[in-house]
């Protein structure tokens, strides 16, 4: 359970409060395929109709399911190269 690439876990990592919301925030890292990914995910607690005043672990349970449930839905696109500025390569150049 040390490895969370191995896991493919959601961890609870805090909650913030900023100027328009309360958010619960979640870390993901899985393994899949020779893939390896990690995401941050913030779920608004408000968006699932639950309050500050709820138990901290009904909001972790709640965010985490409704996270997880919008991250598969998510439809990825690749920008794809063309995207990538031909100027500048990401190295050090020299000249």
């Amino acid at each position: 359970m040390k490895n969370l690439a191995e896991n493919n876990l959601i961890r609870f990592t805090n909650v913030t409060r900023k100027k328009d919301a309360i958010y619960a925030n979640f870390k993901v890292k899985g393994l899949r395929n020779g893939v390896v990914f990690s995401a941050s995910i913030s779920v608004d607690i408000t968006a699932l109709e639950l309050n500050p005043g709820d138990s901290l672990e009904k909001i972790i349970e709640e965010c985490a399911r409704h996270g997880v449930k919008e991250f598969k839905k998510a439809d990825f696109q690749f920008e794809g190269v063309a995207a990538v500025s031909t100027d500048y390569l990401g190295v050090a150049q020299l000249g």
